[in-house]
């Protein structure tokens, strides 16, 4: 018993057995621990191979269990365009005073769809693919950035057919269709930008993802995709709060560019002033932004 009572205690624990310290020493690092943003950027440029064949893998599979398969790429919006022509062009009579309205919608739907593709993809970005995320070290902005490059793939592939139908109704091809370049590499930024800002509220809330077809249906009400935003700009009688809302919307901005690319009775007069500037400082906005906010919940993702 006196043994067991004369028993030195243990010798307190030196810096060098401190686990924090053991760490740093070897050059160990905290698993998931978020990197600093110049790192983050170089981790998700070294993964732009995985990120574009991802992208086309998730294309290629999209309608693989359809019968018509990549036929739906193009069919679906122009299914959308000729419900919208028949809503509002024949029965709501917004195709009055709109020169070449068919191509008009048709941009307006084509270029609408991509938004509208790439935020509902980013929503579901992460919620989506847990097992991939749990499962597999790497830069998580890599997801919504894929999606949003998966939905810009299948616009151009869809851009067949939209010239296609602009040929059909008397469009000729004009030096003005490379301004298509500047405009789909904008809209890019700024959707996956907004792509990796609706991936983190996802990823915190799923049932986001049951909620945003509704806003996201109501964003392209007030876009200008079925009627004509420089005819609604005249109207002097509106709030001017309303109609600085209406110009300086960035899925109408879009659209917008590209009618004037495509469309040769689409005029510079019908666009926002400055609207090359106001395209710049949504992509700016919202892709530098969304990615940064993204970025400081890096470790967040997949825990829980």
């Amino acid at each position: 018993m006196s043994q067991v009572l004369d028993t030195p205690p243990p010798a307190p624990a030196t810096p060098e057995d401190d686990p924090a310290a053991l760490a740093a020493r070897h050059g160990l690092t905290v698993s998931g621990a978020r990197p600093s943003l110049p790192a983050y950027i170089r981790q998700l440029w070294a993964r732009r191979h995985f990120i574009t064949a991802f992208a086309t893998a998730k294309l290629t599979a999209q309608y693989s269990q359809a019968k018509l398969g990549q036929v739906w790429q193009v069919a679906t919006p122009l299914l959308n365009a000729a419900v919208y022509y028949f809503i509002f062009g024949f029965l709501m009579g917004t195709s009055r005073g709109v020169p070449d309205y068919v191509p008009f919608l048709v941009t307006g739907v084509f270029v609408w769809t991509f938004t509208q593709s790439s935020i509902m993809a980013g929503t579901r970005a992460i919620s989506g693919s847990l097992g991939l995320v749990r499962a597999l070290h790497f830069p998580r902005a890599a997801l919504p950035v894929s999606y949003a490059l998966q939905q810009l793939q299948q616009l151009l592939f869809s851009m067949a057919a939209l010239i296609v139908i602009l040929l059909c109704f008397g469009v000729p091809v004009g030096a003005s269709w490379l301004l298509t370049i500047p405009a789909l590499a904008l809209q890019f930024v700024f959707n996956a930008g907004v792509a990796m800002v609706m991936a983190r509220m996802g990823a915190k809330t799923p049932d986001l993802a049951q909620l945003m077809p509704f806003l996201l249906r109501t964003w392209m009400y007030v876009s200008g995709v079925m009627w004509s935003i420089d005819r609604v700009l005249s109207n002097q009688h509106l709030p001017q709060a309303v109609l600085l809302a209406l110009e300086c919307n960035p899925a109408a901005i879009y659209i917008d560019l590209m009618r004037f690319a495509l469309i040769d009775t689409f005029h510079a007069s019908q666009l926002p002033h400055h609207v090359w500037a106001v395209a710049i400082g949504w992509a700016l906005v919202a892709g530098v932004g969304g990615f940064i906010y993204f970025w400081k919940a890096e470790e967040t993702y997949g825990r829980g």
